[in-house]
This record gives C-alpha cells, structure tokens and sequence, in this order.
C-alpha cells in the first residue's frame, strides 16, 4: 500500500509540476483557459498533498494516530481546497462559454483583470468556509481516545463522533454543500448547456468538432471529479460501511488530482507543443551543461 499511494503521489507532483512548467514557459499558452489551468494543477498538488502524506507517514510507522491539533488543521486545508476545486471548475466552465459563445467579445469579456478576481472571490470564499467548519470542529466535544473510520480527518465523521450538540454544525455543513457543492454545479450545467446550444448551431461539423475540442477535457475533470465526490457521499448516505466510504474517497482525493494532467495533455495539443518544448530547453541546457564541463 505505502508503494502504491507513494507512487500516487510522485506521479501527481510530477503531472502537475509539468502543466505549471508548460503553462508558465510558453508564451503562445498566456491566455484565460490555461490560467485557469495553471491554477487547478498547483490546487491539486495542494489538495492531494493536504491528506496523502500523513498517510504515507502512518501506513510507514503502522501508526493510525493523528494529534487533535493536527486534525483540525488537515480539516481547515482539506476542505480548503475542495471549495476552491469546486469553485475553479466553474469558472474554467464559464470561461468555455465565453470563449464558444462569444468569441469576438472574449479576449474583453476574460481580461485579466477578472481572471485574477475570479480566482481571489474564490479563495476569499472558500477561506472562510474552511475557517468557520474548523472553528465549529472545535467547539465540540469527543471521547479520549477517538477512532475516525476514515484514512483523513473529515469534518462530516468527527461531527457524526461527536457526543455535545451537533445541531449548528450539521447546519453549517449542509449550507456549505448547497454553497460549494450545489451552487458551482448549477453554473457548471448552464455554462455547458447555454455551450451546447451554440455548438449545435455552428452549421459546419469541423466547426463542431473545434468547438467540442476545447472543451472535452474540462467536461472530463468535472465529470470525473463530480461523480467520485457524490458518489461517496451518495453511498454514505445510504450505506453506513464506513470502510466502503474511505476506500471510494480516495478516488476523488487520490486517483482524480493525479488523472487530471494526462486529460488534459492527452487530448491538447498546444499543451503537448508546449511540454514538448520545455523538454527540448531542458534537454539543450543539459547538453550545454555537459560540453562547458568537459571544457574545463
């Protein structure tokens, strides 16, 4: 397991590493998508790196024991960088409709001046959402020695352990759902059915295809990301198997960050251009490296 997840982990810096690398070196990719981009894969180091490891750590001692310090602030980074996830696809969603829907108007529409405000609202937040959910964490009140049936801390199982009044938590935790689960959904499915709608009306089918092209790898990170987040907390709902529910958690906090740069370098081809270039320099400077030493 500790090969397994360690690998996981490694592969996830590295894909994410190189579309940071890629977005940044290539001056072709300065434009409002691949800023986003550039945003969700350093969200995803971050995000992947706020559980994984601890648990690398403890699979490595065979030790399952977590400070309460140290599970509050793996609750406040945790649920962090859901939000943000959440918001950001949204805003990558609202950036295809501008660019498919109204292209003349899109480099005025998405200027950077809002790009930079889009990403601020969303840390501003998702900030306070994660602080209020960790300062309502520590209001409660648990046994000694607490066993969380899960491989993080989770502000929904330690809410669910809890033996003082859960009341005002359970509130908040439902509002901050509908707010940051429910709310970027809503704008995620209008920006891609108001999309759909103009794709259809493009009168060529290799417009169609462009049109869909740009698209089809931010359809496939909100679908992969959505439908491994719901469905954890669909089948929690229904089924109490709390080891049922952390096996399925680690496909959106593990298996997701790390697929997300082969989607989007597999199926881009300025993303691949880019990659390829960044190779080449590096490659070169290497090379130059080498002759400079054998020189001297």
């Amino acid at each position: 397991m500790f090969e397994l997840f360690l690998s996981m982990y490694l592969l996830t810096m590295l894909g994410n590493l190189l579309i940071i690398l890629a977005t940044i070196s290539d001056s072709h990719l300065l434009t409002p998508m691949y800023f986003f981009l550039h945003n969700l894969s350093l969200l995803d180091i971050c995000f992947t790196s706020s559980t994984v490891p601890k648990m690398l750590v403890n699979i490595q001692t065979h030790s399952k024991v977590i400070r309460y310090e140290g599970c509050i602030v793996q609750i406040y980074f945790f649920t962090l960088f859901v939000g943000l996830d959440n918001f950001l696809l949204a805003v990558m969603a609202y950036d295809r409709f501008v660019a498919i829907c109204h292209p003349l108007h899109c480099t005025v529409i998405m200027n950077p001046q809002l790009c930079g405000l889009l990403v601020l609202v969303s840390w501003i937040i998702s900030d306070l959402n994660s602080f209020v959910q960790s300062f309502m964490v520590l209001h409660l009140s648990f046994c000694t020695n607490l066993e969380i049936p899960h491989f993080f801390c989770e502000t929904h199982q330690l809410v669910h352990l809890a033996y003082s009044d859960t009341f005002l938590n359970n509130m908040v935790l439902y509002f901050a759902t509908v707010l940051q689960g429910g709310g970027p959904l809503t704008g995620i499915l209008y920006s891609y059915c108001k999309t759909v709608s103009s794709i259809r009306a493009i009168s060529s089918a290799q417009g169609k295809y462009k049109a869909f092209s740009t698209c089809a790898s931010h359809l496939s990170v909100v679908f992969l990301f959505y439908s491994t987040f719901l469905g954890v907390y669909l089948s929690s709902s229904v089924n109490q198997n709390s080891h049922l529910s952390a096996t399925a958690s680690v496909m959106y906090t593990v298996v997701t960050p790390m697929l997300n740069p082969f989607i989007y370098s597999l199926r881009n081809k300025e993303i691949k251009r880019a990659l390829k270039t960044l190779f080449e320099r590096l490659t070169m400077k290497d090379l130059i490296i080498l002759d400079l030493k054998k020189c001297y």
